[in-house]
């Protein structure tokens, strides 16, 4: 009887440890997600601080640009 009540408690510490990695994977690919649909917009207000705090902040390429000009240099 002890050494049941024992396996259960080991399965139990266990599927705990199962439940926490499939909740951290969730919430990196819900980040990840959120990151790639707003990642210009992000750029594009980060540019907007530097211009306003005085910096020499270019306007940069969206990622489409990105990508095109990494295919167009050979890096792809």
């Amino acid at each position: 009887m002890r050494k049941a009540t024992i396996r259960r408690r080991k399965r139990q510490k266990g599927q705990a440890f199962v439940e926490y990695v499939i909740l951290i994977a969730v919430v990196a690919l819900a980040a990840l997600f959120v990151l790639a649909q707003f990642s210009d917009r992000l750029r594009d207000m980060v540019t907007g601080i530097t211009k306003t705090l005085g910096g020499d902040a270019e306007t940069p390429p969206d990622s489409k640009e990105q990508l095109k000009n990494l295919s167009a240099d050979g890096l792809e």
